[in-house]
């Protein structure tokens, strides 16, 4: 049953109408064919992919059988082509957005879930942080071995679904012909006011009509993505506490080690993480003020 009775309009329809996406036992290779672009249209956020684009070496393996749907989704994830895409020159917590979008066909549910990546990804890095969905107990569960992940929020089954996941999608999801990569608001957050607030979200249409998404005024006076006034997602501007660990202090020995803490806004989180990475660094903790 459909979530809403407006899924045409909001262009949920190819979703909420199709089966899911399965590598069965005796699959032909046309079958085996269509999985392997159904992955790439989910993974990779429904893209124009050039023929050199292709994972060869990974889809030989799913199509010998010598891996699962859950394999080849992996490898995807964390090929260097999705990370050009989607990692690279991303906020950190809009390429989060886009991981449970891709790996767990939903949003985000709260701010809780854009802390624990964050962490996870400091702590170990991208690898681990692409298995950290996909090896989840929501992944299993959901999708299994050979089942193609699909937006889940789109229908409502009642099983690990929350009242919010709807309305949030939507603003991750613009339309069955819309790219992620190739959206009006380019690579910036979509949710992290209504995250940080613990609100809903509101259910916008892709595009058409007042009320689409096709344009976005900004609000009189906001700056929600400029300078060091903090993040207008955060209401007032929301700053955040980084301990480093781990960069060498100018004039000491190679083994003597400075921890330093700063506050930045929002905005400032990536490149700030970035800076530190290249300095052989070391995120500690990042805790909200």
């Amino acid at each position: 049953m459909a979530i809403t009775t407006a899924a045409s309009r909001l262009g949920t329809s190819p979703f909420s109408d199709a089966a899911p996406v399965e590598l069965r036992p005796k699959a032909s290779q046309g079958d085996i064919e269509a999985v392997i672009l159904a992955v790439y249209q989910q993974v990779l956020g429904n893209p124009h992919l050039l023929t050199s684009e292709r994972l060869v070496i990974a889809e030989s393996l799913l199509r010998d059988r010598k891996i699962t749907v859950q394999e080849f989704v992996r490898q995807v994830a964390k090929s260097e082509l999705y990370k050009q895409k989607f990692f690279y020159n991303n906020f950190q917590s809009r390429t989060i957005e886009l991981n449970y979008k891709h790996l767990l066909g939903r949003a985000p549910y709260d701010q809780s879930e854009i802390t624990e990546h964050m962490n996870l990804y400091q702590s170990k890095g991208f690898d681990a942080d692409i298995d950290s969905y996909i090896n989840s107990p929501e992944y299993q569960v959901t999708f299994g071995e050979n089942i193609v992940p699909y937006y889940r929020d789109f229908v409502t089954t009642g099983v690990g679904q929350r009242a919010v996941g709807f309305p949030r999608l939507l603003q991750l999801y613009r339309g069955y012909a819309s790219s992620d990569r190739a959206q009006l608001i380019g690579n910036t957050p979509r949710l992290v006011k209504d995250l940080a607030r613990n609100t809903a979200s509101v259910a916008v249409p892709p595009s058409g009509g007042a009320g689409g998404f096709a344009f976005l005024p900004a609000m009189k006076g906001d700056a929600s993505f400029s300078a060091f006034g903090g993040s207008k997602a955060f209401g007032s501007g929301r700053l955040f506490r980084v301990e480093v660990a781990g960069i060498s202090g100018p004039g000491y020995p190679k083994v003597r080690r400075v921890n330093k803490a700063v506050i930045i806004p929002y905005e400032e989180l990536t490149p700030h993480m970035q800076r530190v990475q290249r300095q052989g660094g070391k995120i500690a903790s990042i805790t909200p003020l």
